[in-house]
């Protein structure tokens, strides 16, 4: 008896300091990358800004050849949105809403997963000249992970996690552009 009643007080203790500590810890993550691409800045801007092109240079699009893609609105303007379903756990399901547009710089959209996981997140990709012909693209995505989940953050590595595809995305689009 004695042994169980220790084992339910460390149980506590542990749980607690857990939840002590989530409490203080970061809830917010930010992940950029970003590329050159030997290319005018409007070029690219025009072909980042149609969801349907995104699609071509996304990881997380060719992670699934069988993802089942929908398109609502005007393509490239505020308010399009495409909505995907998959059975790959990395693609799962949600949709990717333009919420801003700043024409020829940046582009503003909101992110909403639904499974494996509900979660939403923002994100933006800006292209920025450098000459005429060479332009930084960049391409960032962010989010809050609520308490107490959020003791979690730091093991997640989301800088690496998600910062590999953006990196990887961005890759695409250059070989898609150039």
């Amino acid at each position: 008896m004695i042994f169980i009643k220790r084992l339910l007080v460390i149980l506590i203790l542990f749980i607690s300091i857990v939840l002590i500590a989530a409490y203080f810890m970061p809830k917010e993550y930010s992940v950029e990358r970003e590329i050159t691409i030997n290319k005018p800045a409007d070029s690219i801007f025009k072909y980042v800004r149609s969801l349907k092109n995104q699609n071509e240079f996304s990881v997380w699009a060719n992670m699934d050849p069988k993802m089942k893609v929908h398109y609502k609105g005007a393509d490239g303007a505020v308010g399009s949105i495409s909505s995907w379903e998959s059975n790959v756990k990395e693609v799962g399901v949600g949709e990717e809403e333009i919420t801003k547009i700043t024409e020829n710089r940046r582009l503003e959209f909101a992110l909403r997963f639904k499974k494996p996981m509900e979660d939403n997140a923002v994100g933006f990709m800006s292209t920025e000249p450098i000459s005429d012909n060479q332009t930084k693209v960049r391409w960032g995505i962010s989010g809050v992970i609520p308490y107490p989940t959020n003791i979690m953050l730091p093991m997640l590595k989301m800088d690496q996690l998600i910062g590999n595809d953006l990196q990887k995305g961005l890759e695409n689009l250059k070989d898609i552009m150039e």
